[in-house]
């Protein structure tokens, strides 16, 4: 019996034009009503979560937010932590000091903001128009901006994630670079064509699942989980059933059990009448 839906956002429960259609959305708050609980898993912070919880109605059944890919797992209705495990402060500026070298963005959240090294920079090519990472980053997590010229030398607290933005090409061209003073140390991974993030060693969406969700009474057999990136692939395997967008990536398809429709045609709602006849 299904007992926790795990749902991946950007390309999973969002379509391309980030809404939540409403056929999804009330297969979702059917599922909780039917006592199913749901649980957010993405790279974002949990204040960028929380948007669309209260579109689920997440935040009046305890619903989760498995955050920072895996560094923080939280009740999102009552805001008790089951999990976390971040950078030290000596890591962090580290990594920090080290992304100088490179002709990338580097974006690290506290609190109620988001900070970086130039608010007006990182503004790249995507799908033929300019992109501005840094607002798409801060206005669709709910983050206001600040900056700091020197940004290892600011970072002296613990770390969940640091984020490097830039062009998709240049970070492929030298992401082995940028990672390999820490590939043994901490876990570097891309979350997007244009971002390539860092985290505390060990660190993925399965882990923090395995280790906060098992705790709270929930068996592998339970869960169903929805993804289409690379970094949905340990939850998706670890999961009960992992089900794979039709728009997914062919890494997060080859091991998924299902594959659904696309994030543009309910491919979420559609998987869940299949399975629960929701």
């Amino acid at each position: 019996m299904i007992r926790l839906i795990l749902l991946d956002i950007d390309g999973t429960l969002t379509n391309d034009a980030k809404q939540i259609t409403p056929k999804t959305r009330d297969a979702l708050i059917k599922a909780q009503a039917s006592g199913i609980r749901l649980a957010i898993a993405s790279g974002r912070p949990d204040q960028g979560l929380m948007q669309f919880a209260k579109i689920l109605d997440m935040d009046s059944h305890h619903g989760l937010f498995v955050c920072y890919n895996g560094a923080k797992v939280m009740d999102c209705q009552s805001g008790e932590v089951y999990f976390r495990k971040a950078m030290t402060p000596a890591e962090g500026k580290a990594v920090l000091e080290h992304i100088k070298e490179f002709q990338v963005t580097p974006i690290v959240a506290k609190g109620e903001y988001m900070y970086t090294d130039n608010v007006f920079g990182c503004c790249i090519e995507r799908n033929g128009k300019p992109f501005n990472v840094i607002e798409y980053e801060s206005r669709g997590n709910g983050y206001l901006l600040r900056e700091e010229k020197d940004m290892a030398a600011f970072a002296d607290f613990e770390i969940e994630k640091i984020l490097t933005a830039g062009e998709p090409d240049y970070l492929q061209a030298h992401y082995e670079e940028m990672q390999e003073p820490f590939k043994d140390s901490l876990s570097c991974m891309f979350t997007a064509p244009f971002y390539f993030e860092y985290t505390a060693k060990g660190i993925d969406k399965a882990k923090a699942i395995e280790t906060a969700l098992g705790e709270l009474g929930y068996e592998r057999s339970e869960m169903i989980a929805f993804g289409d990136a690379q970094n949905d692939r340990t939850m998706l395997k670890y999961a009960g059933i992992g089900v794979a967008m039709g728009n997914a990536v062919q890494e997060v398809k080859e091991i998924a059990d299902y594959i659904t429709d696309d994030n543009n045609s309910d491919g979420i709602a559609n998987a869940l009448h299949y399975f629960l006849g929701i």
